[in-house]
């Protein structure tokens, strides 16, 4: 219970004030532990990172995943595969992963969100395949390189909505991969 307190205190941290605001003693603060028994759960923050890209990513592929099943068609599964990210930005978890991933990180913690980036793009690479693009990893890389792109423009706090970034995004992936 206490390691799961510790993971949801630092998810706060970086969604209210960014990897800078991770720090032991805020963790301690948070959770009513002494700044040594922080230790005994972590060693290091990128230990805390690293736990949450371990427990947080899964979830948010999940979300993703099942929203993609629901589609059906091929370009319904990228339309999908968009919006839910998309959707996903007001999320804590999301907000904590997107802080995570402006940081500077050591190169474990950097492998992980790597990975499990990698296993997102994976998702939708079939889709492509069956709309008959040719090259439908690359197109899930660049279809994943739009979704971050609206992903900061939502974040940021763009004068448009975030139904109308979510709008641009999909036309650009759903149009952009017929080739």
């Amino acid at each position: 219970m206490q390691r799961a307190a510790l993971l949801d205190a630092a998810r706060s941290l970086l969604s209210e004030g960014g990897t800078e605001a991770l720090t032991f003693p805020a963790l301690a603060e948070r959770t009513g532990l002494a700044r040594s028994s922080v230790y005994e759960y972590f060693r290091s923050r990128a230990a805390v990172v690293e736990e949450l890209c371990e427990v947080d990513f899964p979830v948010w592929a999940a979300d993703v995943s099942a929203a993609m099943e629901r589609a059906g068609e091929p370009e319904a599964k990228v339309e999908a595969y968009v919006r839910q990210q998309l959707e996903l930005v007001g999320d804590r978890r999301h907000r904590a992963v997107v802080a995570i991933s402006a940081s500077e990180l050591d190169a474990g913690a950097r492998e992980k969100i790597r990975a499990a980036h990698g296993g997102l793009v994976a998702m939708i690479v079939e889709a492509l395949g069956e709309m008959g693009h040719e090259q439908p990893r690359l197109a899930a890389m660049l279809v994943q390189g739009v979704v971050d792109a609206a992903v900061r423009r939502i974040e940021l706090g763009a004068a448009e909505e975030p139904a109308v970034v979510a709008d641009a995004a999909v036309g650009m992936c759903c149009g952009g991969v017929r080739g």
